[in-house]
């Protein structure tokens, strides 16, 4: 399928005005990878046969900061809209941004305390800047679904806050995170890190791994060769390595599997160059306020760091047991995950 590619919020009317039902929008912010084309296959099955996908491609100014890479972020529309035919976008969207910000935006989304913990208080511009931007193209594109992916949690649980609070007849679904071969999630930033960095900034998949392990099985699973220089695959961090089935009656609290985490992040500190850690924390997915002690039920590992001069992000869902005893199924009280079921641009 060759997409229609529109220009301005004009063209994109008049492409959408004759695309059949469901339309299903993916935001990004271009320089599309394999991590992208799990998101567009998402769409395109939400779709399905008869339905839509719509790509917009653009790099949001709102979002990034003072000192932020917003002049080297990767631009390439002529891959990615080759990429966006491949995956059967009908139309790609790749505005200027006159045509996105055509007067000085002084009407913004605010993320409210969600947004103000984590990445919100090491980036405090963020947030707002995704939320806009996203309202604006959900209020353009009028799709009947938005696909994310789930690497930015936290940026995934906001929109769906959004869509929520002000009642936005869309659908936010989401898609999973895609791993590299040795583990880093494939994101468009690791096109910066040199192959030392890279090395270095294995440590954060490692970290997720070791964490994952000692809610699943206890301290006496993390060892040196949970958090070594073993890479990890795509399926060891993430949902999928975890479930109701992996807690035990060796499960330990928040304390225990952030000390498994940050032990790959404290070696890999040391190293040439150095992991700098920004933040590593459990959060509750409803609210991504940390957990503590006694919480039991799904939590969130995030965590974000720098390598060189690149800023990298990851989290991971796992499953805690606090002092009201094991989690079941049935258990009313746990929070839905952040990942299972929508996520955020770029």
């Amino acid at each position: 399928m060759i997409p229609v590619i529109a220009r301005t919020r004009a063209g994109l009317a008049a492409a959408r005005a004759s695309l059949p039902g469901p339309v299903v929008l993916v935001p990004t912010m271009g320089a599309l990878h394999d991590g992208h084309r799990v998101v567009l296959r998402r769409a395109r099955e939400l779709a399905r046969p008869g339905g839509s996908v719509v790509v917009s491609v653009f790099v949001n100014p709102l979002q990034f900061g003072p000192g932020e890479d917003l002049d080297r972020y990767p631009r390439t529309l002529e891959q990615d809209v080759a990429v966006c035919s491949q995956e059967g976008a009908a139309v790609v969207f790749a505005p200027e941004q006159s045509q996105m910000y055509p007067a000085e935006q002084m009407v913004t989304v605010s993320p409210g305390a969600m947004g103000r913990v984590l990445e919100g208080q090491s980036r405090p511009h963020f947030f707002a800047g995704v939320l806009t931007v996203v309202l604006k193209l959900l209020h353009l594109v009028q799709p009947d679904v938005a696909v994310f992916g789930q690497k930015d949690a936290q940026q995934l649980a906001l929109i769906r806050r959004m869509t929520a609070d002000l009642n936005l007849r869309v659908e936010i679904a989401a898609a999973p995170i895609l791993r590299d071969p040795d583990g880093l999630a494939a994101s468009s930033r690791n096109s910066y890190l040199s192959a030392r960095e890279r090395t270095t900034a294995l440590a954060l998949p490692r970290a997720l791994q070791a964490a994952v392990a000692a809610a699943a099985v206890g301290p006496a699973a993390v060892g040196p060769a949970a958090v070594g220089p073993a890479a990890v695959g795509p399926a060891a961090v993430g949902p999928a390595a975890v479930g109701p089935a992996a807690v035990g009656p060796a499960a330990v609290g928040p304390a225990a599997v952030l000390a498994a985490a940050r032990a790959a992040l404290d070696a890999a500190a040391a190293a040439d160059p150095p992991l700098v850690l920004d933040y590593l924390a459990l959060a509750d997915p409803a609210t991504f306020e940390e957990v503590g002690g006694t919480y039991s039920g799904v939590a969130l590992l995030l965590a974000a760091c720098t390598v060189g001069t690149t800023r990298l992000i990851d989290n991971a869902e796992l499953l805690l047991r606090g002092s009201r005893g094991r989690p079941s199924a049935s258990d009313s009280t746990l929070p839905r995950p952040a990942g299972r079921t929508g996520a955020p641009c770029c």
